[in-house]
Parts: C-alpha cells; sequence; structure tokens
C-alpha cells in the first residue's frame, strides 16, 4: 500500500515514514502544501496521512482536493491538541479519520491499517477472491488453501492486483504504486513482466485459475475474463 505523509515538522516526518516503511508501507513525503499538490496532481495514493497546519497552505483545503480529484484515497489528518475545531471540519468534509499530536507511532500504524481495511477490504480481516485468500495481517496468501511462497515485492503485487480487480493497471502506475515515486528515473518496466510471470507460475502450481489479463499497450487486469 502506498502512503503520502504531509507533514511540516521534518523530524516527525521522517521519523514517521521510516517507521512505516518498516511496516511494509511505501511512503513518500511532502512537507508544504505546494509540494503535496504536486504530488497528488501527479500520483495515486492508498492513503493520505494529512497535517492541517502546513506553513503554505491550509491542509484543509488539500482535503478538498483530494476528495474531489482521488475519491478513493483515504485520508487521516493529523491536528494539533487543541483544534477540535479543524478536526471536526475535515471529518464533515470527507477525513476518514484523525489523531492528535503528539501521537504514537504505533496507534498511528494501527489507524492506517484499520482505514485501509474499511476502505480497502470492504472492513474484513482477509480478502477472498475465488480460491484465492489474503491475510493482510500476516502478510500471507493462500490459493486453495495451500499457501503461496511469495516474495515480498509478488506479495505486495498479487495484494495490489486483487484489490484492484477488473481495472486495467498500467506498468507505470504499478511501478509507482509498490516502488515508489522515483520510479520515474528507470528506462524501462520489464522486472514487472518477470514479477507477473513469477506470480502466475505459483497460482498455477496451487491449481489457481489464471486471473492475469496481459492487456497489450496498456497492462495488466486482473479478474475473471480473459
Amino acid at each position: 500500500m502506498k502512503i503520502l505523509i504531509v507533514e511540516d515538522e521534518i523530524e516527525l516526518l521522517n521519523t514517521t515514514c521510516k517507521y512505516l516503511k518498516k511496516e511494509e508501507f511505501v511512503c513518500e513525503k511532502a512537507s508544504t502544501y505546494f509540494d503535496a499538490e504536486d504530488k497528488l496532481i501527479s500520483y495515486d495514493y492508498d492513503i493520505v496521512i494529512l497535517d492541517i497546519n502546513l506553513p503554505d497552505g491550509n491542509g484543509l483545503d488539500l482535503l478538498k482536493f483530494i476528495k474531489k480529484t482521488k475519491a478513493e484515497t483515504g485520508v487521516l489528518i493529523v491536528s494539533a491538541k487543541d483544534s477540535l475545531d479543524d478536526k471536526l471540519k475535515g471529518l464533515d468534509w470527507g477525513a476518514d479519520d484523525y489523531i492528535t499530536k503528539p501521537f504514537h507511532l504505533a496507534e498511528l500504524n494501527s489507524r492506517v491499517n484499520s482505514l485501509i481495511r474499511r476502505r480497502k477490504f470492504e472492513g474484513n480481516e482477509n480478502i477472498v477472491f475465488n480460491e484465492i485468500e489474503i491475510n493482510p495481517k500476516a502478510k500471507t496468501i493462500f490459493a486453495n488453501d495451500k499457501p503461496l511462497d511469495l516474495t515480498k515485492k509478488e506479495y505486495h503485487l498479487l495484494l495490489y492486483l486483487v484489490t484492484n480487480k477488473n481495472r486495467v493497471l498500467t506498468k507505470e502506475g504499478i511501478a509507482e504504486h509498490l516502488w515508489g515515486d522515483n520510479i520515474d528515473l528507470v528506462d524501462n518496466f520489464d522486472f514487472i513482466y518477470t514479477h507477473m510471470r513469477n506470480i502466475r507460475k505459483k497460482l498455477k502450481n496451487n491449481g489457481a485459475k489464471d486471473y492475469l489479463n496481459t492487456i497489450y499497450g496498456l497492462g495488466y487486469k486482473f479478474g475473471e475474463e480473459k
């Protein structure tokens, strides 16, 4: 899952990013309103952790921008201890949850995971697609009740495919989502084909159907139809 952290306190920004990366999230950082808006225009994120107080703008305006242009993105607002009005406005304008400074990173992680379950997994602990079952908490995937021996990237890629089933996903979008925005610097996306081939083989070895469809000239779609 890909997260954008918008926070003007640089030490807190870096600490939060480092912590969430250890939890196997792909994290991008923005310390100003302008940087955050630029990233939101250019890239997609599953979750935005949004500090309301920014040096060059109001985070609530960014919230309105997200809700207008990125409806599928979950938003966790970060507010100062005494800013009840900002928290209420944020929730009224579409934020999914809030956390108050100072906070424990473990609590932030729990709120992020809860938000992902609501947004991406329909509130369920496990994701089931036909004979495939994913446990995001344990980071395991079973096909026909047998565990798949996946690398970390293969796990996150298959999770991304299943949670976006029946949608055409470009190779560029897949790469950005799983490797971060710096993936723009690579010359080609041949490595995605390698990961897709490995996933297809491992699913087949467990007796699963081949749900991975190549859309030539565009990318991939995971679903029933070939």
